[in-house]
C-alpha cells in the first residue's frame, strides 16, 4: 500500500476546513469557530488539520463509508453529544434514512442493544428535525 505524499499543516488546515464545511455544514462550522476561545483554539486547529484534513481527505474510503464507520464508532464509544451532528453529516454524505437505520441495527449487535437504543432515539429526533422521519 502506498502512502500519500506528506502534506504540510497549511494544506491540511485548508483542505480540512473545506471538508469539515462540506460534511458538517456551514452553520455548524461557523458556530464552532465563533465559540473558539484561546483555551480551545489549539483543539479546533488539531481536529481541522488531522480529523478533517488528514483522515477525511484520504482517498481510500468514500465519505458515505466514513460516515457509516463514524456512526458506529460513536455508538460504540457512547459519544452521544457527537451523534446527532454525524447523523446530519451522514445524510449530507448520501446515506438514506434506511441506511442509517441499518448501521444502527448492526451496531446493536456489535456494540450493545442499550447503546443502539440510545442511538436510535438520538437519530430519530435528529432526522425529524431535518424533516426526514
Amino acid at each position: 500500500m502506498s502512502r500519500r505524499p506528506e502534506r504540510g499543516d497549511d494544506v491540511r488546515r485548508h483542505d480540512g476546513a473545506a471538508v469539515r464545511r462540506q460534511v458538517l455544514g456551514d452553520g455548524h462550522v461557523d458556530s464552532a469557530i465563533v465559540g473558539t476561545t484561546s483555551f480551545t483554539a489549539d483543539f479546533q486547529d488539531l481536529i481541522t488539520r488531522y480529523a478533517w484534513g488528514e483522515i477525511w481527505t484520504r482517498p481510500g474510503l468514500d465519505r458515505r463509508s466514513r460516515s457509516m464507520i463514524t456512526l458506529t464508532a460513536l455508538v460504540a464509544g457512547g459519544h452521544w453529544d457527537e451523534l446527532a451532528m454525524h447523523v446530519r453529516a451522514a445524510v449530507r454524505n448520501g446515506l438514506s434514512v434506511d441506511e442509517i437505520k441499518e448501521v444502527l441495527l448492526q451496531s446493536a449487535i456489535y456494540c450493545s442493544v442499550p447503546s443502539a437504543n440510545r442511538a436510535f432515539k438520538i437519530a430519530q429526533d435528529t432526522l425529524r428535525e431535518e424533516g426526514l422521519a
